[in-house]
């Protein structure tokens, strides 16, 4: 299929939402502008950094999708629009992007989303890049910078289970993969869920910062830290393990509470709240949005991260060029 033939493909798949006024398939997209201020993030997933071969096309475009806007709602925003950026490498014909669109347009329609355009490539290595916009209320955008003295750690969900899912993947190993643990830490894998309405519930709950847990808990809550000026002293010991990845380290000899500190992809959100909103957040999370919210810590003066008992926390995680 040539370019212009799979351009028009892809946008029969996914046609014009909500404010677009110019779509795909023009230069650029011509979007109504919108009320508040314009919250902007891109991500790269990249074959055998990313991903392997054996993700299907389908899974690898919601993800984009997810992982992305994650970021928007790490800011305390709501996604409004998309583009796809896909470098296809040789093994990829014109049924596989067809895919992988659908994939993406399924994740688009599920977090409100247009996509509004993008652009194709050959190259040697499949690389999928997403560019997602969205809006957040004039000054009302949560930032890394807020977080005070005081201030207690959240996060939302359970950690590790996308780790987890990446350790079952890579051994694929038979005899773990048919239990039902074992197909919940590959969904939390391969489609991972980003938490746009807890997120906007943080923000108008007094959150003082705010960021998704990508890279790991200990490595991301150091940025955090950084990014504020101060120190955390976490209670490692309420930190909340996925379940699944509990059963899979008893069957396979994992590390789960390791996993849930470093291994990363979990796409939960850490946030700083005041003390006095802490409680009243977390009382109402699991009702209103299925999805628990634990205080696991406190920020305090100083730098670096330590556990309750004041030993210093080394702030391990994924480092993309390492």
């Amino acid at each position: 299929m040539r370019e212009d033939e799979l351009v028009a493909a892809i946008r029969r798949i996914t046609g014009d939402g909500p404010g677009v006024v110019v779509g795909i398939g023009d230069d650029a997209a011509v979007l109504e502008p919108g009320s508040g201020e314009q919250v902007v993030t891109t991500d790269l997933l990249v074959q055998e950094v990313h991903f392997g071969t054996n993700v299907s096309a389908r899974d690898l475009g919601m993800k984009a999708v997810a992982v992305n806007v994650s970021d928007i709602a790490a800011m305390g925003a709501s996604p409004r629009w998309a583009t796809l950026g896909l470098v296809i490498d040789p093994t990829a014909d014109a049924s596989w992007v067809v895919e992988l669109v659908g994939g993406v347009k399924d994740a688009c329609d599920e977090y409100a989303l247009s996509l509004v355009g993008g652009d194709l490539s050959r190259g040697r290595s499949l690389t999928v890049s997403m560019t997602v916009g969205g809006e957040v209320a004039p000054g009302r955008a949560v930032l890394r910078s807020g977080a005070r003295p005081g201030d207690r750690i959240l996060v939302t969900g359970e950690l590790g289970a996308a780790a987890g899912g990446l350790i079952l993947e890579q051994r694929a190993d038979a005899s773990l993969l048919g239990s039902d643990w074992a197909r919940e830490l590959l969904r939390a894998q391969l489609r991972p869920v980003a938490r746009v309405a807890e997120g906007l519930a943080l923000a108008g709950g007094g959150a003082t910062a705010m960021m998704d847990i990508s890279d790991g808990l200990l490595l991301d809550l150091s940025r955090l830290c950084s990014a504020s000026g101060v120190g955390a002293r976490l209670d490692v010991d309420s930190v909340p393990v996925a379940g699944a990845l509990l059963e899979f380290a008893g069957a396979a000899g994992v590390d789960a509470l390791e996993l849930a500190l470093s291994g990363g992809e979990d796409y939960e959100l850490l946030a700083a709240v005041p003390p006095g909103q802490a409680p009243v957040l977390a009382a109402t999370f699991t009702e209103r949005f299925g999805t628990g919210l634990l205080d696991i810590g406190e920020f305090v003066v100083g730098e670096g991260l330590c556990d309750a008992g004041g030993n210093a926390l080394e702030p391990r995680g994924w480092d993309h060029l390492a």
